[in-house]
């Protein structure tokens, strides 16, 4: 079973990688962008077959270990 993870900043939390990706984008010629949040996906190949204990355990993960749950969010897609 494959499950991924999508971690994002908390909205009002400074991204300055985001800001940096917006005005590169400005730089290279790409209008329009008004404003760019970064995140990042994590992909996991579990060994577990059900798939509601996949995404309870997989959430224990984001709680201890992937995700900073202060600034970050996270959101998990089970397949």
């Amino acid at each position: 079973m494959k499950a991924r993870v999508h971690v994002m900043l908390k909205s009002g939390v400074l991204d300055p990688q985001g800001e940096a990706i917006r005005h590169a984008l400005g730089s290279l010629g790409f209008g329009g962008v008004d404003g760019v949040r970064q995140g990042k996906v994590i992909e996991l190949d579990l060994a577990e077959t059900d798939a509601d204990a996949a995404r309870a355990r997989v959430g224990e993960m984001c709680e201890k270990l992937l995700a900073n749950t202060v600034i970050e969010s996270y959101s998990v897609e089970i397949a």
